[in-house]
């Protein structure tokens, strides 16, 4: 499967990203998806998973009440809608495929990666 993410850019606090995944090389529709991040020094972090229904998401305790995650099944791709951002969401953020329908709350759920795109968020 191929995933090619973009919407990343520069926003000052409080602002507004929508990041977009296109993925094509499989049936899109029987997989999960999700969101991971990584900032300069840090560990790559789930940020929000997705089911292959869109009706199972998760969300890190970090994003929850901010950021939300949706899939258009008929477009092969998936969203990550990310309001009222924080310098501390600065990170490179990828989004991946799941190896099955469901996000199991490991990230072995997931065996396909994206190229990744910045997000800066400026205080």
């Amino acid at each position: 499967v191929q995933l090619q993410a973009s919407g990343g850019g520069l926003v000052q606090a409080g602002g507004s990203l929508r990041l977009s995944c296109a993925a094509s090389g499989r049936t899109f529709s029987n997989y999960a998806m999700g969101w991971f991040r990584q900032a300069p020094g840090k560990e790559r972090e789930i940020v929000a998973a997705i089911n292959w229904s869109g009706r199972s998401t998760y969300y890190a305790d970090s994003v929850k009440g901010r950021f939300t995650i949706s899939r258009d099944n008929a477009a092969n791709t998936v969203y990550l809608q990310m309001n009222s951002l924080k310098p501390e969401d600065t990170s490179v953020y990828y989004c991946a495929a799941g190896t099955g329908p469901s996000y199991s709350g490991s990230s072995s759920s997931f065996g396909s990666w994206g190229q990744g795109t910045q997000v800066t968020v400026s205080s």
